[in-house]
């Protein structure tokens, strides 16, 4: 056994996120399970890059409300205890309303060469107005 008591916060990479993202990670990809896991903070407005995952993606939503969509513009609003899967390959993005911020469990199965994550570009200010109309219009 393992006892853990903490991680350190780290800020997600400007690379791959838009606004204030904080990460403690959970679990490292290593032999023989390959499991990633992360606890992901997004500030109001703050989003993942566009991206997929060879094994696909589990997001377990821990607090606040969030947004996920993916590239044919179907969005989903999340809240606290809800769990939104993305299936392999399939490209998506996640990350706080405008008003409000939204922290998730991230987990995927990595593959030999790590957590098997493809980053693509950032989710435009547009693409996320888009996103915003679209499942406010269900609220």
């Amino acid at each position: 056994m393992e006892h853990i008591t903490s991680t350190s916060t780290a800020k997600a990479p400007a690379e791959r996120f838009t606004g204030d993202v904080y990460l403690n990670m959970i679990e490292a990809p290593t032999e023989p399970a390959r499991l990633a896991a992360a606890l992901v903070r997004f500030t109001p407005g703050a989003r993942t890059n566009w991206h997929s995952h060879a094994n696909g993606q589990t997001l377990y939503v821990t607090d606040g409300v969030g947004l996920v969509g993916t590239r044919d513009g179907s969005v989903v609003r999340v809240g606290a205890g809800q769990i939104v899967k993305c299936p392999a390959g399939e490209e998506h993005w996640h990350g706080g309303t405008d008003t409000t911020l939204m922290a998730h469990i991230a987990m995927v199965v990595g593959d030999a060469d790590g957590d098997g994550t493809t980053w693509l570009e950032p989710v435009t200010d547009e693409q996320y107005a888009q996103a915003l109309t679209s499942v406010r219009a269900e609220w």
